[in-house]
């Protein structure tokens, strides 16, 4: 028998807004869009907030209306990252074999360290515990034969809960749930199933695989292996990032050409920064924009790789003012990179500018991992149709 781990940090964006500010503990907050905005949906809140019946994903007018007096924050992006990465660095000291599902969710495979750990209840609760105590961040975590049991189980308890279905058990833990438990079931499956009378993961469990295959296709057939207990039984093993981007989407739609510019240049900063972390660089650099009317325009180029902000900056802004060619108001504005290559730094005699310009990015690197995102900002950017300058400060 397998034995996986499925480790999810607790109301993670908002665990981690409640460290960097403990006056928000115990009040109802909300992570994702500003209502003021009009626009874009809630990626996380609070339990105090979800007694107003708000969840994930609700368009944030909705969740305006129903907790109006919550607060509301954007979110802290980079610090995601960080406490992401610090969670992995713990898991990593004991788990054998890791897949990261998402920023907040780690399967971990224990199987035949039980000689090493002992019991695998009470080894989850050590593992709560430091998570908890060194980092602050509460989690729940679910063990089973295979990830999906695994993922039902650290959903079972929530918040801080630990859940582990003993081997043969788990169609007797399925029986009574309802069937949306079932990872992947979303709104058309889950009213598909409702029509035909199934509630249930019990009731999914008793029909046939052929009826359901009958009614799903090849989805059937997965559905009633879940529901009997079933699911992968081995971790994915990392997959190479083939892209890396960023977009915003405004609350209100955009005219001025030079806000744009400024939120381009804010974007370029952010992927720079990812694109360094990979000890990567990047040879094909694309804009996106998308207008009040929905029409979308994409643009690449591609150059000699790099990773420095500047020249993926002004590659962009020249690929932005190039397809901006309507006058229509602008509601989304993005940049990807593609293409890399492993950065390699060569020793020189004599240093250049632009060896010293790499070597100040990567320091700006460091400085960024170790204390977040924002604590060092590239600065004011001057930009017109013949020069594109960008003009660089230190830590604030």
């Amino acid at each position: 028998m397998r034995t996986i781990f499925h480790l999810d940090l607790d109301t993670f964006f908002v665990s981690v807004e409640r460290i960097l500010d403990p006056s928000l503990n115990g009040k109802p907050v909300i992570v994702g869009a500003r209502p003021e905005d009009g626009r874009g949906v809630v990626a996380a809140c609070s339990y105090e907030a979800r007694q107003y019946v708000l969840h994930s994903a609700m368009p944030i007018k909705q969740a305006y209306r129903l907790c109006p007096n919550g607060i509301y924050l954007h979110g802290s992006h980079g610090e995601y990252s960080r406490y992401s990465k610090a969670v992995k660095h713990i898991l990593e000291q004991y788990a054998p074999q890791i897949e990261q599902a998402s920023v907040d969710e780690f399967y971990m495979d224990f199987s035949g360290t039980k000689h090493i750990y002992g019991s695998m209840y009470m080894f989850a609760i050590k593992l709560q515990k430091e998570i908890l105590d060194k980092l602050l961040l509460p989690c729940s975590i679910g063990i089973g034969g295979n990830k999906t049991i695994a993922k039902i189980c650290s959903d079972y308890a929530k918040p801080k809960g630990v859940t582990y279905i003993i081997p043969g058990m788990e169609k007797e833990f399925l029986s009574p749930l309802p069937v949306e438990t079932i990872p992947g079931v979303g709104k058309v499956t889950l009213q598909a199933l409702h029509l035909k009378g199934i509630y249930k993961i019990g009731e999914l469990a008793n029909l046939s695989e052929d009826y359901l295959m009958a009614a799903f296709g090849k989805y059937g057939s997965a559905l009633w292996k879940k529901a009997n207990g079933g699911g992968s039984e081995y971790l994915n093993p990392p997959v190479e990032r083939k892209s890396i981007s960023k977009e915003r989407t405004y609350g209100k739609d955009e005219n001025n050409r030079s806000k744009i510019e400024a939120t381009l240049f804010k974007l370029t900063g952010q992927v720079s920064q990812l694109l360094r972390d990979k000890n990567w660089q990047a040879s094909t650099i694309s804009i996106k924009l998308r207008y009040s009317d929905f029409v979308t325009l994409t643009r690449p180029k591609t150059i000699k790789p790099t990773d420095d902000d500047k020249i993926i900056f002004e590659t962009a802004v020249k690929l932005l003012r190039k397809a901006d060619s309507r006058r229509v108001s602008i509601r989304l504005v993005g940049i990807h990179l593609t293409k890399f290559s492993e950065f390699c730094e060569q020793e020189e005699i004599f240093e250049d500018k632009e060896i010293i310009r790499k070597k100040m990015f990567r320091a700006i690197t460091k400085i960024r991992d170790k204390f977040g995102y924002s604590s060092i900002q590239l600065g004011g950017i001057l930009t017109n149709k013949r020069n594109v300058e960008a003009h660089y400060f230190g830590m604030r």
